[in-house]
């Protein structure tokens, strides 16, 4: 134990005297862990959210009935059931918006609510029972809701429908973004009267599934405890990408930690000959380097794990609006300490101390033991090691082929741009070691031959950082080409979707009819189009369907992927049906297939005439016609119009509209404004990715310039022989900046295909598999320009201090180098 301790403090004063090579390995495991941990972090809150929100009526692992065809049911069944002796309790759940924000009415009835039910100790307390059921009722939000709302407790505020709720009361076990109410009082303020989401089965009840069918035949179904809920199903994709990102980010960090310190381990093994030549064992050195990477582990991983904290508090905001905005799912803005994801990333610091150990261990223990003796030893080997990259890069790239031939879905897809990448990464050192070699070749000057040669040999120990670098470049370029892409597709689908001028929420279907009655008689309104929409379940995806009323508005604008010659024609008359494109991929479902949709009755069985683009949308969605609708979904919802107005009337439309109709409109909005929402939610959406993105980049040139300050120091031996033969020190600190910065256009270079690549991927195979839509393939060659310029930028800024440094170099200290035994 003592002597593994001393050769622990032999090896840890290395560190003592080399302090910035000390502090870029602590960065730079710091830098990935703290990406990493705040992408996890984010994703657990998430998850976190939707679990609290399932278990905060039925108490989690509860099993429920819902309608077999997706939507609300009758609480007629819920009544025959109790009378069949059935223990259950009913539930329904809908969207109302306070402000301009939106929150989720839960009704319940609490005396009939299993007792697991975090909410179920109510009914021990008479004075809120009788406040629940009584008078104006009594509605439940989180602490945190009511600060989101603006509201004090007592508080009476109006729903976008003109309902008032009643007064609020704060309840910890309330879900975020939640108001529990009254199931009656739900009833009304969701205007769903008579109507249920689902019945919450009791912790004992035995479930006769024959008796079930018998009292309510095949409109319910049973939704075992176990299931994944809809909302994880939906958000898989998107929280499945967020890691992907942290994960690229993080590895892109582990360049620092790799480069750091397997330079370390170089400049260490004249202290390893020697420990050896004292007597030390093998396993002692092992043993003091895992004492090494543990606290490592500890201090850089601690602190990233602080860091990614602080990330993931800073993008929580807009990871919480885009999936509210995408999924309707409420996520609490306070960001809870979960132990998973900080063990989570204690272990990937870990695991990326080990491995950057293990690649400098593994390089010594392939050399003669007399070439120990040399510092940088291994580099006499780098044309063995760059034979070597090239057949692994071979190797990935058939292996990413294998992938993108075989595999499916979205780890599929994440397989291929990985592989790509490290292909790519492995072939960069290659191919600048091939161009470097032809420069050497072609020059005839000794200096201008000693710069391409010297390069060869400096490629060796900036490989990592450039790789880094050329991850991070071709990310930028396949995240920026895919996203400014699709805010090129999704604006030109927005103006082809949102033609009418206005488009309005009335408070109640009744109310609907008011207006409509009062539009027909107006001369600046030419069309009246109701968008009423239904839900329903086709397998295990829920589905909205909306109707489509015939008029040149849709018949000249509505955007199509794929349609049959008459299908505006065919979807009045027949039993026709447009689908979705996500909703048509999910099905496998072609223009002229035939499809069973779950109605209010029966299942209607209709022929698909059309594809149509849904971007952002992650449900799937069916468009028929507006009389189909009427007829075939008795909960639709009645309330949703669009109107066509005379070019310049829209303000006076709504004016009167308001004046006329205030308490009866929910909600009022015209075309412009509409379209600036849909582009809010949109940049917010990418406002995570973007921000990784940038975060991916800034680590790889840190990379860079840790490997150039940990070099500077070493490359002194090559550059002091040529300083002594005339070349002045601007003039060598002139050639290095040219060489850094030709590497950095070399990955530049590299990156700019590759990036293309992984554009083609995001829209081709990502998007397809996370989101059902494939977009139209972009390239924006003013980004490559750009990129480049970044490249270039990030050379130049991580080669100044280093550089500086050698122009300002005193004599002696170039001449220090050849009193050393080398």
């Amino acid at each position: 134990m003592k002597e593994t301790l001393w050769t622990f403090a032999a090896l840890a004063s290395h560190w003592r005297r080399r302090p910035g090579n000390f502090g870029m390995l602590l960065l730079g495991l710091a830098m990935a862990t703290a990406l990493w941990s705040g992408v996890q972090a984010l994703n657990a809150q998430a998850r976190n959210s939707y679990d609290a929100a399932t278990a905060a009526i039925s108490g989690g692992g509860a099993r429920t009935l819902g309608s077999s065809r997706g939507g609300l049911f009758d609480q007629d069944l819920f009544v025959k059931l109790r009378r069949a002796g059935f223990n259950v309790s009913p539930v329904l759940e809908g969207s109302v918006r306070i402000g301009e924000e939106n929150v989720r009415i839960i009704g319940v009835e609490p005396l009939s609510l299993p007792r697991r039910s975090p909410i179920a100790h109510l009914r021990s307390r008479a004075d809120l029972i009788e406040d629940f059921f009584s008078g104006p009722g009594r509605g439940f939000a989180s602490p945190e809701t009511l600060r989101r709302l603006n509201l004090a407790e007592g508080a009476q505020p109006l729903t976008n429908r003109g309902r008032q709720l009643p007064p609020l009361a704060a309840l910890a076990e309330a879900p975020p973004g939640a108001i529990v109410v009254d199931i009656g009082v739900a009833q009304h303020l969701l205007d769903r009267h008579e109507k249920l989401s689902r019945l919450i089965l009791a912790d004992d009840e035995t479930l006769d599934e024959a008796r079930l069918k018998s009292i309510a035949g095949d409109a319910l179904r049973l939704v075992a405890a176990n299931e994944e809920s809809e909302l994880d199903r939906l958000t898989d994709s998107f929280h499945l990408n967020l890691t992907a990102f942290g994960f690229l980010a993080f590895l892109v960090g582990l360049f620092i930690v790799h480069a750091a310190y397997g330079l370390a381990f170089e400049q260490r093994l004249p202290t390893l000959r020697t420990l050896r030549a004292l007597g030390v064992a093998p396993m002692h050195l092992v043993a003091a380097m895992a004492w090494e990477i543990a606290v490592l582990t500890l201090a850089a991983g601690g602190a990233g794990v602080i860091g990614g904290y602080a990330l993931a508090r800073a993008l929580l905001p807009d990871v919480a609006r885009s999936l509210e905005s995408l999924y309707g799912a409420q996520i609490s803005e306070n960001l809870a300490l979960d132990a998973r994801w900080w063990f989570s990333g204690l272990a990937m610091a870990g695991a990326g101390a080990v491995l950057a150990a293990a690649s400098g261990l593994l390089k010594t223990l392939r050399l003669p033991p007399l070439s120990v003796s040399r510092p940088i030893a291994w580099r006499a080997e780098h044309h063995r090691y760059l034979r070597r990259q090239a057949a692994l890069a071979v190797l990935a790239l058939v292996a990413a082929a294998c992938a993108y031939g075989f595999g499916k879905g979205l780890a599929s897809g994440f397989a291929v741009i990985g592989l790509a990448l490290l292909a790519a990464a492995l072939f960069l050192p290659v191919g600048l070691a091939g161009a470097l070699a032809l420069g050497e070749h072609v020059a005839r000057r000794p200096l201008a031959r000693w710069f391409f040669a010297d390069g060869r040999q400096e490629i060796s120990g900036l490989s990592l950082a450039l790789m880094a670098l050329l991850i991070a470049l071709a990310a930028n370029i396949g995240v920026g080409g895919m996203v400014e892409g699709f805010r090129q597709t999704f604006g030109r689908w927005l103006d082809a979707r949102l033609v009418a001028e206005v488009y309005f929420e009335a408070a109640t279907p009744a109310d609907a009819q008011d207006i409509e009655a009062w539009a027909r008689k107006q001369s600046d309104i030419s069309a009246i189009l109701p968008v009423w929409r239904a839900k329903t379940r086709i397998g295990a995806w829920p589905v909205d369907v909306f109707g489509m009323t015939p008029h040149e508005t849709y018949t000249a604008h509505f955007p199509l992927l794929d349609a049959e010659p008459n299908m505006w024609t065919d979807l009045r008359d027949q039993d026709a049906v447009l689908v979705s494109e996500q909703l048509a991929r999910r099905l496998g479902l072609g223009v002229g297939a035939m499809i069973d949709i779950p109605t209010s009755h029966e299942d209607w069985r209709a022929r698909v005439v059309g594809v149509f683009p849904d971007y952002g949308n992650p449900k799937g969605q069916l468009r028929i016609d507006h009389e189909k609708l009427k007829r075939y979904f008795d909960d639709a919802s009645g309330i949703h119009y669009s109107l066509r107005a005379a070019p310049g009337a829209t303000p006076r439309v709504i004016e009167d509209m308001q004046q006329r109709f205030d308490g009866k409109i929910a909600r009022i909005i015209d075309q412009s404004e509409l379209k600036a929402l849909s582009t809010e939610v949109f940049e917010r959406t990418f406002a995570v990715t973007t921000a990784l993105n940038t975060l991916t980049l800034i680590v790889s040139g840190v990379a860079l310039f840790a490997s150039l300050l940990t070099l500077s120091e070493m490359r002194r031996a090559r550059i002091a022989p040529v300083w002594a033969l005339g070349a002045t020190r601007r003039q060598l600190a002139g050639l290095e900046m040219i060489r850094v910065l030709a590497f950095a256009a070399g990955a530049a270079v590299f990156a700019t295909p590759l990036g293309l690549f992984m554009t083609w991927c995001l829209v081709a195979i990502v998007n397809v598999a996370a989101f059902g839509w494939r977009l139209p393939f972009h390239m924006f060659p003013a980004q490559w320009l750009v990129v480049l310029l970044i490249a270039l930028c990030a050379a130049f800024f991580a080669a100044l201090v280093p550089l500086v440094r050698l122009a300002r170099s005193a004599p002696t200290e170039l001449l220090r180098v050849f009193s050393n035994e080398r």
